[in-house]
């Protein structure tokens, strides 16, 4: 007799949900300034200009508030947060912290394929840089840093640093201005000190181009107070 033919089933094609869409469009945005802090914004709005309904909406506005992109108050509006000086430091002093430890670790575990990969996206990087398109190469900032913690076992680290950097996210955009130069050379420093397996050259750079942000934040926030809380307190120099 012949025997039932037995396949294992398909693992579902993930699809992004419209809170996921949602999420996507107003993170970017924000990020871009084009939502500036301390925009007004309700779910119903949002809800209509998007053509969604209520609840796709709140889904979004809750996830962006955890990141500190949105500052939801019960019964007020909801704003855009304005960007925290002391936030920023306090990401900076994190990512610093995590990701030396993950060019130290990048540098015994990355293969040649794996630094093969990294090339590819400063070849991007560098295209996005020449298009002079800033969100463009804000996304493949990211991705060079995530790709380096995952590709290195680390990818937690990347969860904790995401969690963290909301309000450092929209200092580096604007920071792109006058800055991508040195951010592109930066990763190029990194990749090849990663690629010689000197890990401590590789915390170095690592550190050293995470720390730009120090000097840059306060030409940024001379540009642009508007954007900034007003913050009374003497700020460590993290």
């Amino acid at each position: 007799m012949t025997e039932a033919l037995q396949l294992r089933s398909l693992d579902p094609v993930v699809r992004p949900s419209v809170a996921d869409q949602v999420f996507e469009a107003l993170h970017t945005q924000i990020l871009a300034l084009e939502l500036p802090p301390g925009t007004r914004m309700s779910e119903v709005d949002v809800g209509r200009q998007m053509g969604v309904s209520r609840q796709p909406v709140r889904d979004a506005f809750y996830r962006l508030s955890k990141l500190g992109f949105l500052q939801i108050r019960p019964q007020r509006a909801t704003t855009v947060s304005h960007i925290s000086t002391a936030a920023v430091m306090q990401a900076r002093f994190v990512r610093a912290a995590i990701e030396a430890e993950t060019v130290r670790a990048a540098c015994e575990r990355l293969t040649a394929t794996d630094h093969g990969a990294l090339q590819d996206l400063l070849d991007q990087q560098r295209r996005a840089m020449m298009a002079s398109d800033p969100l463009g190469f804000h996304a493949l900032d990211d991705q060079f840093h995530r790709e380096i913690c995952e590709r290195a076992g680390c990818g937690f680290a990347w969860e904790i640093i995401r969690e963290n950097k909301s309000h450092m996210d929209r200092v580096r955009f604007l920071s792109l201005a006058f800055a991508s130069q040195d951010a592109f050379v930066d990763h190029v420093e990194i990749l090849e000190a990663m690629i010689a397996r000197d890990a401590a050259r590789a915390m170095a750079q690592m550190h050293s181009h995470l720390s730009r942000i120090k000097q840059q934040i306060e030409r940024i926030r001379s540009d642009n107070q508007n954007y900034f809380a007003q913050e009374q307190t003497c700020l460590p120099d993290l």
